[in-house]
């Protein structure tokens, strides 16, 4: 893929401490897999003695930004996302980022999503001399037609591929995105896992209280789907693979743990599903680990943080096969996956699970020791790894430099 390669190498333990400029358009307590993941690394980060400037836009007018020796919050302005409750696109800001970094220069700057935010952070940078890594959290190009902008498509592509070969490398979370990126003429593709939090998730959360609440007796099977309700996720799909789990026993319950924009309509037109709304930290976990089948059909993920949560909650996955499901489930083992786009073996194979109480033990013991691998202490040192060895480049001025990683 790339002709004159520089190859990462794990350092020794006397590594040297990064001012990291980090920016992004979302962060914890909202609630989304790109907040979630960027705020587990920045964590990892501090933790590690680095310092971070985190500059995102301000999620609320009263918020004041955090400063303390490790970490500078710079907040900016943003305006909210049309149909994406609670987040913001952030405002361009060049020239503001140009003084900052012209007066307090950092080692290099990641950039997680990429807005006009991100793209102001990507220029005064590369005009600086900064190096810069990028992250691919989300399938910007997959979303334009569920929201009525398809013909947008392909200047999508376009402008996110020039971003992300601007950089010096873009982290991708799976192999197989990393494959279909390149194709489409992506430049100096990472692949950085993601992990999952075992001690959050994992099958002792499982709750009788919370079952007998959602109407289910101990053996009746529940099945959950957690995540955004809103057109790109799919959610006719879940209704109908619901239906046909009825038909096979009509003792299963469907529980939809999320909010957005879809949820009025869903519950109009499905009084039978039971509708939780949004959940976090260990109420969301509860609500994972007391259920028996997640249903994930999603067609548009980049990975997928709620495949390996329910995983290592103890749920029988089913879900399509591609993003992280293709990575870490083994179909009949460790969960179902139907063949990309192909609802009606999806429908059959969330069907065939309403009614087979041993194949759904089997998956969900299973599920858990999957999970049980995927150790984000791992990825937090390949993340930190990376952008050390960025940070050390002599010259990075060319990002059609290439890069990889090798791990141990």
């Amino acid at each position: 893929m790339n002709e004159t390669p520089i190859l990462f190498q794990h350092l020794s333990p006397s590594r040297r401490h990064l001012r990291l400029a980090v920016v992004t358009e979302t962060y914890p307590p909202e609630i989304n897999g790109v907040a979630m993941t960027l705020g587990r690394l920045v964590s990892a980060m501090l933790a590690r003695g680095h310092q971070i400037q985190l500059i995102r836009p301000r999620q609320n007018q009263a918020e004041l930004p955090v400063s303390t020796q490790q970490l500078e919050e710079v907040l900016q302005l943003g305006v909210s996302i049309p149909r994406y409750d609670g987040l913001k696109m952030g405002l361009p800001a060049k020239r503001a980022l140009l003084q900052r970094w012209t007066k307090n220069r950092p080692d290099l700057v990641h950039i997680a999503t990429e807005g006009p935010l991100g793209w102001s952070a990507l220029a005064a940078a590369l005009k600086l001399r900064i190096p810069v890594a990028t992250d691919f959290h989300t399938n910007f190009h997959s979303y334009s037609k569920h929201y009525g902008i398809g013909w947008l498509k392909k200047p999508i592509v376009a402008y996110l591929r020039k971003f992300h070969n601007k950089a010096h490398c873009t982290m991708v979370p799976t192999d197989s995105l990393r494959t279909e990126l390149s194709a489409c003429g992506y430049k100096n593709l990472l692949v950085v896992q993601r992990g999952v939090d075992t001690q959050l998730f994992n099958p002792g959360r499982r709750s009788e209280e919370l079952r007998r609440q959602w109407g289910a007796q101990p053996a009746d099977p529940v099945a959950i789907y957690v995540g955004r309700l809103a057109p790109e996720k799919n959610l006719a799909l879940i209704a109908a693979s619901f239906h046909a789990m009825k038909q096979h026993n009509p003792a299963v319950k469907l529980v939809m743990v999320g909010d957005g924009p879809e949820r009025a309509v869903l519950q109009k037109q499905h009084p039978d599903i039971i509708f939780a709304g949004a959940r976090r930290g260990e109420d969301l976990a509860a609500h994972y680990a007391s259920g028996d089948v997640f249903l994930f059909p999603s067609l548009t993920e980049t990975y997928g943080n709620v495949t390996m949560e329910a995983m290592a909650s103890g749920l029988a996955v089913v879900a399509f096969n591609y993003a992280a499901a293709a990575q870490h489930v083994r179909h009949g083992h460790s969960g179902m996956l139907a063949d990309f786009a192909d609802s009606d073996m999806f429908i059959r194979l969330a069907a065939e699970l309403a009614s087979a109480a041993g194949l759904t033990a089997h998956l969900r013991a299973s599920a858990v020791d999957s999970a049980a691998a995927l150790d984000w202490e791992h990825i937090y040192q390949q993340f930190e790894t990376i952008l050390l060895q960025l940070a050390s480049m002599e010259d990075c001025n060319d990002p059609q430099t290439g890069l990889s990683f090798e791990s141990n």
